[in-house]
């Protein structure tokens, strides 16, 4: 195991599993999960039951409220880690005392349709969180990410953090404001709804996977129209992949949705973020205050957040 890998907490951390959305499909993967977590001096309680399952869920509705629940009522927990996304958490929203969660003063941590969370606990009680790794894609891969693993650490250990990251062809910027996002079609999802954050002056990053180019513009058109966007200060992009370019988009790719967006959305639009459903990822606080500065060769996010347990 490589030094970063080892650059564990100096105290025993709980952490809890729940499974807000899909199941495990691979249960190898759980396992390994489990063991990483260990060997990264976690005690783990898992709160999923694989024979339980329900549907594409990791349990019914009810079930996996109850997993919420069992997990911020252990005084033994401190960290809320989520399986995996896929899609569930949203049936959830109405069903979940946010504040309830809020005053267990409990880390969530997970990204994609975990954004829901994220987003649902900033907009009705203003509690911060984490956008970060999952169980069975991270914690679980068959190689494990060390600079996923070495950043989402760093970040529990580390209120004050300052991110480098190398992009080019973005614009000049520096401004500051609150850092929230997450999932693009989860937070366009959200839209009209009590779960969306009312955001001024913002930072906001996106994600997503398996979204072809003219969906990722629709959903920002969406937003641009729905005046989400021209009330940020930036609009950051992190991973968007895995999606499938047909002979009849005749040219359209990324780059040309990307052109025509920073030509007609009243924001600054900037790529090159390591977020999303990729290996190395980065671990963000969503919900803090943070500041961007962006120039010819890469940009800058820097921020400082409560969700530390290790001084």
């Amino acid at each position: 195991m490589t030094e970063s890998i080892q650059a564990q907490p100096k105290q025993s951390i709980g952490v809890a599993l729940i499974a807000p959305g899909g199941y495990a499909p691979d249960e190898q993967a759980l396992a390994r999960g489990i063991l990483a977590l260990q060997r990264q001096g976690c005690v783990v309680y898992d709160y999923y039951d694989p024979a339980a399952k329900y549907q594409r869920f990791g349990g019914t509705d009810a079930a996996r409220v109850g997993q919420i629940y069992e997990a911020i009522d252990n005084p033994q927990v401190q960290i809320v880690l989520a399986l995996r996304g896929s899609y569930g958490m949203s049936r959830l929203l109405p069903l979940l005392d946010m504040r309830r969660l809020a005053a267990s003063k409990k880390i969530f941590v997970g990204h994609s349709d975990v954004t829901a969370l994220h987003l649902a606990l900033l907009a009705q009680t203003g509690a911060p969180s984490l956008a970060g790794p999952m169980l069975c894609s991270d914690f679980g891969a068959a190689e494990l990410s060390e600079f996923t693993m070495w950043h989402f650490w760093q970040c529990v250990r580390q209120p004050d953090q300052v991110l480098q990251f190398a992009a080019a062809n973005n614009p000049d910027v520096r401004v500051s404001g609150t850092l929230w996002g997450g999932n693009l079609a989860m937070l366009t999802h959200l839209l009209g709804t009590p779960y969306l954050p009312q955001i001024e002056d913002g930072i906001l990053f996106l994600e997503d996977i398996g979204e072809h180019p003219y969906r990722i513009e629709r959903m920002m058109l969406q937003l641009q129209y729905a005046g989400i966007l021209g009330r940020q200060q930036a609009v950051v992009l992190g991973d968007f992949s895995e999606y499938r370019l047909a002979p009849h988009d005749n040219g359209y790719d990324f780059d040309a949705m990307l052109a025509f967006l920073r030509a007609h959305v009243s924001v600054p639009v900037l790529t090159g973020l390591p977020f999303g459903h990729i290996r190395d990822k980065v671990t963000l606080p969503v919900g803090v205050q943070a500041e961007l500065r962006s120039e010819s060769n890469g940009f800058q996010l820097s921020f400082q957040h409560p969700l530390t347990l290790i001084s």
